[in-house]
Order: C-alpha cells, then sequence, then structure tokens
C-alpha cells in the first residue's frame, strides 16, 4: 500500500500506475480513459494525513478505498482539472481511516493506547479536519 503526504502526490502517482497498467491493454491510439476515481484518506498514529488515490477503468482490483467520483469527474482530476482544496474539503471526516497499528485502521482512532488518548484528543481539540490547515 502506498501512502502519500499531500493529496496531490497520491493523485499524480495514481495517474502514473494508471498509465503503466493501461499500456497492455490499449492500442497505440488510444488513450486510456478512466471511469473511476477512488480515494482514502489516512490519520497516522503520529497524527500525520495521508492519502491514497486510484484510477480505474471498469477492469482490474481496486484497493480498498472509498469511490469518489466517477465518469467525467474522475476524468477531469485525471486531466488535473481539479480544485485539491474543494476536493479535501468534500472528502466525508467519517470515512477517514485512522491507524491503530502498524498496517492496520479503523474508523475511529484508538483510545486504548496513552499514544492513542492523547492523539484523540489533538484530532478532537484541533478542528473538526484534522490534520489538515485552513487558513
Amino acid at each position: 500500500m502506498s501512502l502519500y503526504a499531500t493529496l496531490e502526490e497520491a493523485i499524480d502517482a495514481a495517474r502514473e500506475e494508471f498509465l503503466e497498467a493501461a499500456q497492455d491493454r490499449i492500442h497505440d491510439d488510444e488513450e486510456p480513459v478512466p471511469d473511476q476515481f477512488n480515494l482514502q484518506k489516512y490519520i497516522m498514529q503520529d497524527g500525520d494525513v495521508m492519502w491514497q488515490a486510484e484510477f480505474l477503468s471498469g477492469e482490474g482490483d481496486s484497493i480498498e478505498a472509498l469511490t469518489f467520483r466517477s465518469g467525467a469527474a474522475a476524468q477531469a482530476i485525471f486531466d488535473e482539472d481539479y480544485d485539491q482544496i474543494e476536493l479535501e474539503e468534500e472528502w466525508q471526516e467519517e470515512a477517514t481511516l485512522y491507524e491503530w497499528d502498524e498496517g492496520e485502521y479503523q474508523h475511529e482512532p484508538p483510545l486504548d493506547t496513552e499514544e492513542g488518548k492523547a492523539a484523540a484528543e489533538e484530532w478532537d481539540d484541533e478542528d473538526e479536519y484534522p490534520g489538515r490547515d485552513i487558513d
């Protein structure tokens, strides 16, 4: 699983992976067209925000992520015609996954350890968008 510190990095990596995977399926003059854009936001134990993104063309295995956009909206993100702030604002916080243990994630921050309690307090104290700076 590849996680990225910024949404932009995650989208760029997803675009590259999609293009590499599409090389085997398309002919010389065709351009690959994504049908779906999947996105997942993670809050790590240290409070860092990480992102995972994926473009799909209706075929292949998907990462465990929320289908965030499909059709023309997925294509717009693929074509870099999107507003990163808008995407982050539209993210549903209840879909965020919190790291409980290395490689293990759940929809709630862990509360059974001192680190988990401290992180949960930080997430609750900061703002309703943990890990994201809002000016």
